[in-house]
């Protein structure tokens, strides 16, 4: 066989294009904070993790372009050797002060952060648990680590308390254990159980591990994320966050106890190795931060959003499933219904995201639909009166 005999074979892609419903790679030609062009058409935005709107942000645009005066564009190497800039370690501080924690560190994207922390704290002897529907990048950082991997079902809680308790008898080369699990799920908008599993895991001597990506900046009466939002900042020993999101930037970071911020800095492969995030990046973060900060009606507003947008789709008749936070998943069931969904609501002017398998369970597609502060009422009843009309005729309500 030869290497490249999957990529020949690979077709369905290609039949979805074929038939019109391919919703991927888009080309967004330009955009707003809750909008975008495609084809020259003004589509209303509802598949971004833009939560706070702060992409377009008058001083968060003008942050990124003096530091691109000051910096350049890029940095051009590692942080660990040329890389680093003051800004860096000033994100770092100003981070660990708004999470709470003793220190913080930053990485060039989310993906990486949880590649270099999980890759760099799990050994031969460790295990990491993970819940099932944690983010591929956990996946995926646990896979290429040396520690056992386990997987639970979704916030069963029992389950993870039996593997661990299990391990434990088993176990007799005296490993460590971890558990990483996302604050908020970015597919079905539900909420991490810290009261429950914050205790679990000390009682049962597991480091947990929250991966805070789609929370921080709108979750916690300060939108510092999960435990921020449970009141309980001092009992998660590590917390992760994307700048992807709310921060309106691309990078991440991981704040925690100052000696395991420490080590990270000088064993995260995907940290030493990688070049740092570029300066315009950094200043975004910076500022997003201080508006994050200092303008908390964005927060209010995105909550009143995501009551209304909760509200209308279940009147409707729409299964969303168990979410409590701006994301909402429209749950449509076969893979074929969902493309024909979203190319209707596409065409009719709304950008949203299908979810198809290996990314939820088969049969359980969805419109991925998220929003943002800045949303104004008529677009909101926009997106409803589109979905109810394309729903009845596509019979999904």
């Amino acid at each position: 066989m030869h290497i490249f005999d999957k990529c020949h074979s690979f077709t369905r892609a290609r039949e979805v294009m074929a038939a019109g419903y391919y919703p991927y790679f888009v080309p967004i030609e330009g955009s707003t904070a809750t909008e975008a062009v495609v084809g020259g058409e003004r589509k209303i935005m509802i598949g971004s993790n833009n939560y706070l709107g702060l992409t377009h942000h008058p001083r968060v645009i003008e942050a990124a372009q003096a530091a691109i005066e000051k910096y350049g564009t890029g940095c051009t190497g590692s942080r660990f050797l040329n890389g680093n800039t003051d800004m860096h370690d000033f994100l770092e501080e100003r981070l660990a002060g708004f999470m709470g924690t003793e220190a913080a560190l930053v990485f060039s994207t989310g993906y990486q952060t949880n590649l270099g922390v999980i890759g760099a704290l799990l050994g031969r002897t460790d295990r990491v648990y993970l819940d099932k529907l944690d983010h591929a990048s956990i996946v995926d950082a646990s896979r290429l680590s040396y520690g056992e991997v386990a997987r639970f079902k979704h916030g069963d809680l029992e389950e993870l308390r039996a593997q661990i308790e299990a391990d434990r008898e088993s176990n007799g080369n005296g490993g460590g254990r971890m558990v990483v699990v996302d604050g908020v799920f970015s597919m079905e908008g539900d909420i991490a159980d810290l009261p429950n599993l914050v205790p679990l895991c000390e009682g049962l001597d597991a480091v947990l591990v929250v991966d805070d990506a789609h929370a921080i900046g709108y979750l916690g009466p300060r939108g510092a994320g999960t435990a921020d939002h449970f009141g309980m900042t001092d009992r998660v020993p590590l917390t992760i966050g994307t700048f992807s999101k709310s921060f309106a930037s691309i990078g991440g970071f991981v704040g925690g106890p100052e000696p395991v911020i420490h080590y990270l800095r000088h064993h995260a492969r995907s940290l030493i190795f990688s070049a740092s995030m570029p300066p315009p990046a950094v200043a975004t973060v910076l500022t997003a931060l201080e508006v994050i900060e200092n303008e908390p009606e964005r927060r209010e507003r995105l909550w009143q959003i995501t009551h209304r947008m909760r509200e209308g789709f279940k009147s409707l008749g729409f299964e969303i499933g168990p979410t409590e936070t701006p994301i909402i998943p429209i749950m449509i069931g076969p893979v074929e219904k969902t493309f024909v969904f979203w190319r209707a609501v596409f065409d009719a002017g709304i950008f949203t995201n299908p979810v198809m398998p290996p990314a939820v369970p088969e049969n359980s597609c969805r419109l991925r639909t998220s929003y943002i502060a800045t949303h104004t009422d008529d677009q909101l009843d926009f997106v409803l009166e589109t979905f109810a009309k394309v729903g009845r005729e596509l019979a999904v309500i």
